[in-house]
């Protein structure tokens, strides 16, 4: 049992938690609790791990363009280039795609016939319309969960795995947080970077829930003849129906689904993954060898499908960093940055300066 008091408490040691730590870690007592045997088992390490300007929505790209100096000054980005592909009767589908980015400061193009052909091997014809994003990025997500995890060991942040919230309770300013392994840990703030348990974990604090939904997502990694080249395009449909990439000389497939769930060990469904292949082969005539593998993550979303950052209106000494739906990973820098400057009070920098707080702060629910 720990007798100290620490200024922060995080639950969770993906990437929202183990970022969030080490921002704070510099300027208060922080400690990390995680459930698993190691920090990132589930949604950060099942992730399809790329950095796409218009992924989430117009309301995501603030936070998207401002991690992507840090991301990519720290050596965690490859050039990808991404395509939302449409048939004929998809115009107005792009077309309105185009509008809604319109003044966001994402970089996007309309492109079309053989440019678009060039740039996807053995595309269907019917496949004839596109919005080019040429920034999309690859993300290297181990190196930069490392990287957060390689701050808190530096600022002696302790971080207890095994350590799954049993309850926590708050009295005189101080929560005393209570973990199924027997572990006991104080501290004056106690933040919900808990993922796919984000509400679970409120509930357990004596917090009323937000309504954060577990939503199951699908890849299978393919074998294809030939091979895909290194530097084809992220492909995704303009529809939401699929998105695949190559990755070390393999396809990454996905059919895009959101299959609400139970906060658990996620693993692919056999109809999800069929439904992937069928939607692949209407895109292209390219041979699938085999299915090498397939796995399934838990992505979390609010009700408005954005974010969480901020104190709880009716109890400020809790705090909730979640609901970050597919694109935690790529917005984590400055997510990170602007949340511990609200716990902090502390003023906003460079990198969150150009983002509006108030559209992620949980009073919104209440």
């Amino acid at each position: 049992m720990s007798a100290s008091i620490y200024d922060f408490a995080v639950i969770g040691a993906g990437m929202a938690g183990a970022s969030l730590a080490a921002e704070l870690a510099p300027h208060a007592r922080v400690i990390v609790l995680e459930a698993e045997d190691a920090p990132g088992y589930h949604a950060t390490g099942r992730s399809a791990a790329f950095w796409e300007e218009c992924y989430g929505g117009p309301e995501i790209v603030p936070l998207t363009l401002a991690s992507g100096p840090f991301l990519e000054a720290g050596g965690f980005l490859t050039a990808r280039g991404a395509l939302y592909i449409g048939q004929k009767s998809d115009h107005d589908a792009l077309e309105q795609f185009m509008q809604t980015f319109v003044g966001t400061g994402a970089t996007i193009e309309r492109l079309g016939g053989a440019k678009l052909a060039r740039k996807v091997p053995h595309l269907k014809s019917d496949w004839v319309d596109a919005v080019w994003e040429p920034a999309c990025a690859d993300i290297d997500v181990a190196g930069l969960h490392a990287h957060y995890l390689k701050a808190l060991t530096k600022a002696d942040v302790p971080m207890m795995v095994r350590s799954r919230l049993a309850e926590a309770s708050h009295t005189d300013g101080v929560w005393d947080i209570a973990c199924v392994s027997g572990e006991q840990v104080r501290a004056r703030t106690l933040v919900n970077a808990g993922g796919a348990w984000a509400d679970e974990v409120a509930m357990k604090s004596g917090i009323a829930p937000i309504g954060i939904e577990p939503k199951r997502r699908t890849v299978a990694q393919l074998r294809v003849a030939p091979q895909p080249p290194a530097d084809m395009p992220l492909v995704l449909d303009i529809n939401g129906g699929f998105y695949f990439k190559p990755e070390a000389g393999r396809i990454w497939l996905s059919p895009h689904d959101e299959i609400p769930s139970e906060p658990c060990d996620a693993a692919p469904e056999e109809l999800d993954v069929a439904t992937a292949l069928h939607r692949f082969e209407q895109v292209v005539d390219w041979p699938i060898e085999h299915v090498e593998r397939k796995w399934a993550g838990l992505r979390s979303f609010a009700p408005d499908r954005l974010p969480v950052y901020g104190r709880d209106r009716d109890q400020p000494a809790f705090a909730w960093f979640a609901g970050q739906g597919g694109f935690g990973i790529q917005t984590a820098p400055a997510a990170a940055r602007l949340m511990a400057q609200r716990l902090l009070g502390q003023a906003t920098d460079s990198m969150t300066v150009n983002i509006c707080y108030k559209r992620y702060d949980p009073a919104r629910f209440r």
